[in-house]
């Protein structure tokens, strides 16, 4: 069966699934490695991570935009959650809401790390990638927009080995190769960095990844809603569990003598700059 033309896809309101604009990447895993390696070399240059995905693109991503975008559920979050940041940055409504919710856990955590849904968007933006009127563009927005609500709800810290499990839980909710080459490289810097340590690294991101695949996709969920609901009862109705893996190696590197957050940091790949791949 040929792919469909998804320039000829449109939304009830007439928004066109993908711009004919916009244009097709083209995988070459030469030009990933080349731009990775380069990254290794500068890790504050984010649009290399762009570089990485754009060489490595997925093909299931098209028919998961589609399968959204073109539902109710897709018709009915664009519809009451048109931008996300607005919503989550209103850190005064979402106070309002009841004492242990996943609101107030996520202003918690948004307010003591310096952090802003909008200040995502600008690191995103300096980096100058055209936009195009599509639902691809909504699709990836609300991708970037829920970033930090991955570190919150599965508990993976700002870290350095915390930004390669929410790569590699990202992964599991939205496939794709750039996900795994920069998660698993990360990963196998962290264990050079703590060479000899025995917290097991790579166990806790195949832990991420395999979570990941097993909880519902965060990027479908009425995020208004959950907002108000008790956080634990959240990540019960999401699948996701502790993560326990990544606990150990905190616990075991503690007692090894070695900070994740002051150490590891500088060696982070880009987690942040993933969150708007």
């Amino acid at each position: 069966m040929s792919n469909p033309d998804y320039t000829q896809l449109f939304a009830e309101d007439g928004t066109v699934l993908r711009h004919p604009d916009r244009p097709t990447p083209r995988y070459s895993l030469p030009r990933a490695v080349k731009n990775f390696r380069l990254l290794m070399k500068d890790k504050e240059d984010t649009s290399l991570v762009f570089k990485i995905f754009e060489s490595l693109p997925s093909k299931s991503f098209m028919s998961r935009v589609e399968s959204l975008m073109l539902s109710e559920r897709g018709e009915y979050l664009r519809r009451t959650e048109p931008n996300l940041p607005e919503i989550l940055d209103d850190h005064a409504a979402l106070r309002k809401t009841p004492k242990g919710s996943l609101a107030h856990v996520y202003c918690d955590f948004m307010e003591s790390e310096g952090l802003s849904a909008a200040g995502l968007v600008a690191e995103s933006d300096k980096l100058g990638r055209p936009k195009y009127p599509d639902l691809v563009q909504w699709f990836a927005e609300r991708s970037r927009d829920t970033h930090d609500l991955f570190h919150i709800l599965t508990g993976y810290g700002r870290d350095a080995l915390g930004e390669q499990c929410v790569l590699l839980f990202t992964h599991g909710q939205s496939p794709s190769h750039g996900h795994l080459l920069i998660g698993y490289a990360g990963a196998a810097n962290i264990k050079t960095m703590a060479w000899g340590s025995k917290a097991p690294i790579f166990g806790a991101v195949n832990q991420a990844r395999r979570t990941g695949k097993g909880a519902k996709r965060l990027i479908e969920q009425p995020i208004r809603e959950l907002l108000k609901l008790p956080f634990d009862d959240v990540r019960a109705a999401l699948n996701i569990p502790e993560p326990t893996k990544y606990r150990e190696c905190h616990r075991i590197w503690r007692e090894e003598g070695i900070d994740p957050y002051d150490m590891l940091a500088t060696e982070d790949t880009g987690g942040e700059g993933m969150a708007a791949a």
